[in-house]
């Protein structure tokens, strides 16, 4: 069996070290035995290291793994190629009302109209390019996010244990398994402890495949009995186990396949199918109309071509087409906020889902706390010794009533810190930067026993070249514990080391060590050694129990019934893992929001209960269950207490999904966090189901809608935060072009009823839509929030877009707009009778800077525009002074105006229309005082 944590250098057979620069051609330039070329499961393993010039106990070199990443390209599948320019370009002439401007333009040219023909036609472009820029953004945004979810693995590279994204990994990096690991790439198996790999995404085969690195197969063998091979995109069931990389990207079997079907995932969120259909809606009713004002304007006498072409700008200006590009980009740009705070939404649907939040469901470890665990009690032998020292630095003492002992001289306490370093996965090593001390590579847990021994002296290094590990029994959630055995000093005998939950451990245990020498365990003692786990627990301690088996031979059947049994019970080991300091607040913020809170662990009860307490997590009044009363109760009796339950204590993978269950028969809308396999199916169910970044599964950040790359509670509440915002914002700029749409049909519509002349131009039609509907409300979906929004009760899940408020909301800025514009026309007619140019001017000056201003009343629904800052959203300003400087070149640069048909307007004029152009906005500031107003006295009451 290779050993990572020691072994030689892999050399050639002729003992010539291998470090030969590898071409293009793997099989040619490192000589591959003929007809084995992709045949490496016929090999033994030390020989592919050889052939890939890698080390087994090394790894490869950071400038050869970068040499070899130039050269072989990143581990990726290749995916089809975004459309170009000239293809995002074609798809904005696709719309159908755009075609038919297009056809109307060309017929206007047909018949003269040359300045209207060009200008429309200049428009339409514009229109388009803006289209193409904002498609792009999305894209780009949509692309980003996706590289940030990319899966990760855990490699060798010069001696240390890294994390690094799995599109990094080379031919001849070799990559370590744990149980959750998606396979990052084709490996050849090096170590494999009862490792276990579901390959049905790659064969079929529903049953999970045993591996065994030893074995050397015919080359002719199918890619389902390869038991010494893993493939990228299988999954780890079970164990752990090492592998060489031997093929990356589209080299790999999986890759060979998407050589075949080459699929691009686009995902559409609910709120953006709704949304869909709204536009769908809303195109059908704005056609209608425009064919209503298409046939009053006939019947009244305007020419025919002209009312075609207003009517036909009317409708390109009335349908938001521009409302998915601006939703995609304002869902992206949220979703990279989310990322600077922490939090990775994988799927785009969990944001609409974290706006409507009810319940939190955390796990304690890393989450509600700083996940550094630190050893600070033993008792072993009937001692109570405290540790002192902190975080990963091997630095500390050994105290009994405060003086300080040596840990080696007690053979009982010396065998208790052997196995906390034999019995233990993670490594603990110097971080490369001295500044940053010692760091630990694996379960936190794991790493502060490793410092504990260190302590002592017994550097773990060391003991695993004395007492290398033969076999294991790995951790298992359902046991609680696991099993290495090793050598025992005398020539033929072993011994095996347990760790896991004391009260599990007590039962399995049959003796007890005292002073070195195994006894037999009392129930006195047994009863003795519950009450000091369960006082070290309610200190807010992490317990764990160790014992040890002896024996004369290696057992021939390496399972938990015949090893873990009869054991010799020798010390408990308390760790504590400090709550983090931010989630109190955060818990507080989530409470304030409507959100409940609730602590789902495997951990001890008290000492959940305990770490509880000090967050403000438990109140008075509120329930703790344990994994045994839950068992005990059916799925009615924990339907009713699940809302009064704060705290689950030693809960199992079974229990989360009971818990989920319960929790939304009270109308609960449930995110659940886990890290490990057995999370992934409670991940899953959860309405948002979140996984930790750091300590992780792949299969669980794979299940889940968001992965939490602090592995922090108070990322949760941001992400929340986040997506109440950018719900919230979409809501916002979808009523903004609602409302000012609607104006625009409602001005021409009553003008053309009242046997007015239009009073506006096709041209003029389509700048307004130019100059309201793409940059303003762009920057209303960039907003940063109500400073409230985390006082107001969750959003229902089943809540339209346009509430009754909005509705009402957008029914009267239409008629606001509408009058006021039709008033600036009627004026322009009065004092500039029979001049079509200067109503026209002042009907389009006015429409215009109502919508803008109309804007501003938009960035928030209940609160006014001067309490959230009128100047706060620094986007927007940007959006109205471009659209101003448009207008003003519209009206003031000579050679434009006839093209709009527009006229330079005076201070004078001006003067007259500043005031009908706040008319809307006034309306809405009144609205939003009148709706506050109601809220209020909805409380008071």
């Amino acid at each position: 069996m290779v050993h990572l944590c020691k072994g030689p250098s892999i050399s050639s057979r002729n003992g010539e070290k291998k470090g030969k620069p590898m071409s293009s051609d793997l099989t040619a330039e490192l000589r591959v035995p003929e007809g084995l070329a992709r045949n490496f499961h016929a090999l033994p393993a030390e020989e592919v290291a050889a052939i890939l010039s890698t080390d087994l106990a090394q790894g490869l070199s950071s400038q050869e793994a970068a040499r070899r990443l130039q050269q072989y390209g990143p581990n990726q599948l290749q995916e089809l190629p975004r459309p170009g320019f000239l293809a995002l370009l074609a798809r904005q002439f696709q719309d159908f009302l755009v075609l038919i401007l297009i056809a109307a333009s060309l017929i206007s040219l047909l018949l003269g109209e040359y300045i209207d023909a060009g200008a429309i036609i200049a428009i339409v472009v514009l229109n388009a390019v803006l289209g193409v820029v904002q498609e792009s953004k999305a894209e780009e945004a949509l692309a980003a996010l996706k590289r940030m979810a990319a899966p990760e693995a855990t490699v060798l590279r010069q001696g240390h244990v890294v994390t690094l994204p799995a599109a990094e990994l080379v031919p001849g990096d070799i990559v370590l398994l744990e149980a959750g690991d998606y396979v990052p790439a084709d490996l050849r198996l090096v170590e494999a402890v009862n490792l276990r790999i579901d390959e049905a995404a790659l064969t079929g085969e529903s049953v999970a495949t045993e591996k065994d690195a030893h074995l050397v197969l015919e080359a002719d063998v199918p890619i389902g009995e390869r038991r010494n091979m893993a493939y990228l995109g299988t999954i780890v069931t079970y164990g752990r186990g090492s592998g060489i990389v031997v093929a990356t990207g589209m080299s790999t079997e999986i890759g060979r396949i998407a050589q075949m079907i080459q699929t691009v995932e686009e995902e559409q969120t609910p709120l953006q199918r709704r949304l869909e259909q709204l536009g769908k809606w809303l195109g059908i009713a704005a056609l209608a109309i425009c064919g209503v004002v298409f046939l009053l304007g006939v019947i009244e006498g305007e020419p025919p071509l002209e009312m075609f072409l207003v009517a036909v700008s009317l409708a390109v200006a009335a349908v938001p087409e521009g409302l998915p590009a601006v939703v995609t980009i304002c869902l992206a740009l949220g979703l990279q906020r989310m990322v600077r705070r922490n939090a990775l939404v994988r799927r785009l649907p969990a944001v609409e889902t974290l706006g409507s939040a009810t319940a939190i469901c955390s796990d304690k470890t890393g989450t509600l706390t700083q996940n550094k665990m630190t050893a600070v009690e033993l008792y072993v032998d009937g001692l109570r010794v405290s540790v002192t020292g902190t975080g990963y630095d091997p630095q500390g003492e050994f105290l009994v009533d405060g003086v300080p002992v040596d840990p080696k001289a007690n053979a009982s306490m010396a065998r208790l810190l052997e196995a906390a370093a034999l019995c233990n996965d993670a490594r603990l090593e110097r971080a490369d930067a001295p500044e940053q001390g010692w760091q630990v590579a694996g379960d936190p847990t794991e790493g502060a026993l490793l410092v504990l021994a260190a302590k002592a002296g017994l550097w773990p290094q060391a003991l695993l070249e004395e007492r290398r590990r033969l076999q294991e029994i790995p951790f298992d959630s359902a046991r609680k514990r696991m099993t290495t055995i090793h050598p025992n000093g005398a020539e033929g005998r072993f011994i095996a080391y347990t760790k896991g939950a004391p009260d599990l451990l007590l039962e399995l245990s049959s003796r007890v060590l005292r002073d070195g020498r195994p006894e037999p365990l009392s129930e006195e003692e047994r009863a003795r050694l519950r009450e000091e786990n369960s006082r070290m627990a309610s200190k807010a301690l992490r317990v764990l129990g160790f014992a040890y088996r002896e024996f004369s031979s290696l057992p021939e059947r390496l399972t938990p019934e015949e090893v873990e049994r009869e054991l010799t019970f020798i010390g408990l080991v308390g760790m504590i893992d400090p709550a983090r300091p931010e989630v109190k607040e955060a818990i507080a913020r989530a409470r304030g929001a409507g959100i409940s809170t609730y602590m789902v662990t495997g951990d001890h009860k008290d000492t959940a209960v305990a770490i509880a307490r000090e967050l403000g997590l438990l109140e008075e009044g509120d329930l703790v269950l344990d994994g045994n009363e839950l068992t005990k109760m059916d799925d009615a009796q924990l339907r009713e207490v699940a809302p009064k339950v704060r705290v689950y204590a030693r809960v199992s993978p079974e229990h989360k999904l009971r818990l989920i269950e319960a929790l939304r028969a009270h109308g609960h809308i449930v995110a659940m966090t886990g890290d490990g396999v057995n999370d992934a199916p409670a991940v899953k169910r959860a309405d948002i189901g979140v996984a930790m970044g750091i300590t992780g599964t792949d299969v669980t950040k794979q299940t889940a809608d968001m992965v939490l790359t602090d592995d922090n509670y108070s990322s949760i509440v941001a992400a929340i935060e986040e997506g109440r915002i950018i719900y919230s914002n979409i809501r916002k700029f979808v009523y903004y072009l609602l409302s000012c749409n609607a104006g625009e049909i409602l001005v021409v519509f009553l003008a053309t009823l009242f046997g007015w002349p239009v009073p506006l131009s096709p041209v003029q039609l389509l700048v307004i839509n130019l100059l309201t509907d793409g940059a303003p409300a762009l920057a209303l979906g960039l907003e940063k929030g109500d400073p409230d929004i985390m006082e107001q009760p969750p959003r229902h899940p089943n809540e339209p877009i346009l509430n009754r408020e909005m509705q009402l909301g957008v029914l009267t800025q239409a008629i606001a707009i509408a009058a006021a514009t039709l008033t600036a026309y009627r004026l322009g007619m009065h004092w500039f009778p029979g001049d079509s140019s200067m109503p026209r001017t002042m009907a389009f000056a006015t429409l215009t800077l109502s919508e803008l201003f109309r804007a501003y009343t938009a960035r928030s629904e209940y609160h006014s525009v001067f309490k959230i800052g009128l100047f706060s959203n620094k986007y927007m300003q940007y959006a109205v002074l471009s659209s101003l400087a448009i207008l003003a070149l519209i009206f003031y640069v000579p050679g434009l105006q006839p093209v709009f048909d527009t006229y330079p307007l005076t201070p004078g004029h001006w003067l007259d229309i500043l005031p009908l152009a706040l008319l809307a906005a006034t309306v809405a500031e009144a609205t939003k005082l009148a709706l506050r107003r109601r809220n209020q006295r909805r409380r008071s009451r």
